[in-house]
């Protein structure tokens, strides 16, 4: 007599392949999934006995479904422009932790952030990476909820350097000033006003002021009153307008004890040709001074009101009209012109509490002065600073390796976090829960978590979806071959049904 089990097992299985053909086709576009293949296997065989040679007689008894593998090959990836979407490029999985504090995996990155800045799937399970602590990430940490959002704060950054990028005009005469303000920031974040003030003093040479308004700071020791003035000296050009000097150069005269104020000396100034010296001026008359240098030697007469160049050190003295007493000794200290930014500049006692500072005026570019002197008005090209105030969020990118990036309104930019990635010794061996989630089983093997773009993990594409890897065509063939396998296994059963019909008929 036929076995209906048979030809009833094989109805079964292609009913399965059936199924699964149909939720593929249903899940062509589910964000993440992946498609599924019904792999078949035949059952026990019985023996009939032997053949003369010794070769086995035997009967199968059907069909059974032997394995439903998804098939983890890689979905088109769709740009979306969507901050919170993520698609990941090779392999790995997202690790996603529910209300009950279970963790499941997932390919779909449909992300969005809730009402406590979570990032969390589209089932409200929060997505799992490494968080970050003033910006920095510890990957070495456990991975835990990632939070990010308008919530997030950009702490404020006190000013560190400035650069300034300016003309002094050439044509200026002495006494003529030059004023421009730089906006700075304290380790509060609030703002301070700072004035750069320039005095043209010489052909070729401007001193400086750097000041803030005295109200920005505590009155000083015994309650005088702040003068704001930060930081003070000189810029010496050549002849062809270059910043030569920002330090060096010559110090104020000291008279010998018993003469001071027989005569005076101003306009002393020394360019970068000169080596340290103690110049020695000695009064011969009321009108004339030999000048002499600790180095160099004898280097001339002066006259009074007669400007003296010294070819040896190239300086030029000036010398005032007062009348000197012969032996009058007047001593200068010079040293070489120096050409470096002006550094540690010091604020002290903020009005409003916040921590003392230093910084930096910067004005060479590499080797390239910023502050030039030609025939021109005055003005200032560029002005930067890289002090900021506090920022609020404003938005935020993700990259390849995971890393959040958040731009904030105060124009910074840190990292919010790093999302994290895991994978299996056995995809295969995941379970399917359903909301393309899957769940780790002893034949998976326990997940192995990193950073994206590390080891055998994928990397991460932001504001993309990783998209079904449904072929329709694949399926529609695989779908005729089940339609046709079933009809098959259909007419088997009819065909034993008949034979049946006929066995019983014998009896009659």
């Amino acid at each position: 007599m036929p076995d209906f089990s048979i030809p009833l097992s094989g109805l079964t299985a292609e009913s399965t392949a059936l199924s699964a053909i149909a939720n593929n086709l249903s899940n062509q576009n589910t964000t993440g999934y992946k498609d599924t293949s019904v792999l078949f296997s035949d059952l026990f065989y019985q023996s009939l006995g032997t053949t003369g040679a010794g070769d086995p007689i035997q009967v199968g008894a059907g069909v059974e479904v032997g394995s439903m593998p998804s098939l983890f090959t890689q979905g088109s990836i769709s740009s979306t422009g969507v901050p919170t979407d993520v698609a990941i490029q090779g392999d790995g999985f997202f690790a996603v932790q529910g209300s009950n504090g279970v963790i499941d995996y997932t390919r779909a990155g449909d992300f969005s952030t809730d009402e406590s800045n979570f990032l969390v799937s589209s089932t409200g399970q929060q997505v799992l990476g490494y968080p970050a602590v003033n910006g920095v990430v510890n990957t070495g940490a456990g991975i835990a909820p990632l939070q990010l959002g308008a919530g997030t704060i950009s702490p404020p950054t006190a000013t560190a350097n400035v650069d300034v990028t300016a003309n002094l005009n050439a044509a200026a005469g002495v006494g003529s000033t030059f004023s421009t303000p730089v906006t700075i920031y304290d380790s509060l974040g609030a703002s301070h006003s700072l004035t750069y003030n320039f005095t043209n003093t010489a052909p070729n040479t401007w001193s400086y002021s750097l000041n803030i308004p005295p109200g920005d700071l505590n009155p000083g020791a015994g309650g005088a009153p702040p003068t704001g003035v930060l930081a003070t000296g000189t810029l010496t050009f050549n002849g062809n307008g270059v910043l030569i000097g920002t330090g060096g150069g010559a110090g104020n005269p000291v008279y010998t004890a018993g003469n001071t104020g027989n005569g005076t000396v101003s306009g002393l100034g020394v360019d970068a040709g000169s080596v340290p010296q103690v110049i020695t001026m000695t009064a011969t008359s009321a009108t004339q001074f030999t000048v002499t240098g600790s180095v160099t030697g004898a280097l001339g007469t002066a006259t009074v009101g007669t400007p003296f160049t010294s070819g040896q050190l190239n300086f030029t003295i000036a010398a005032g009209s007062t009348a000197f007493a012969a032996g009058d000794k007047i001593t200068v200290t010079t040293t070489p012109l120096t050409l470096a930014n002006v550094t540690a500049i010091p604020i002290t006692g903020f009005a409003d509490g916040a921590t003392n500072q230093t910084f930096n005026w910067n004005v060479l570019s590499g080797t390239n002065p910023l502050i030039a002197q030609v025939a021109a008005p005055s003005s200032a090209s560029a002005i930067d600073q890289d002090g900021s105030s506090s920022g609020s969020l404003v938005n935020f990118t993700i990259g390849g390796d995971g890393t959040i990036t958040g731009s904030f309104s105060n124009g910074k930019t840190q990292a919010l976090g790093q999302i994290a990635l895991a994978n299996f010794a056995n995809v295969n061996g995941l379970q399917l829960d359903g909301t393309t989630d899957y769940s780790p089983t002893l034949a998976s093997g326990p997940a192995v978590v990193g950073v994206p773009g590390a080891g055998s993990l994928g990397t991460l594409s932001g504001g993309s979806l990783e998209l079904s890897n449904v072929d329709i065509a694949t399926e529609f063939a695989n779908l005729i071959v089940a339609q046709r396998g079933f009809e098959a296994d259909a007419k088997a059963v009819t065909t034993f049904d008949q034979i049946t019909q006929d066995t019983i008929a014998l009896k009659q």
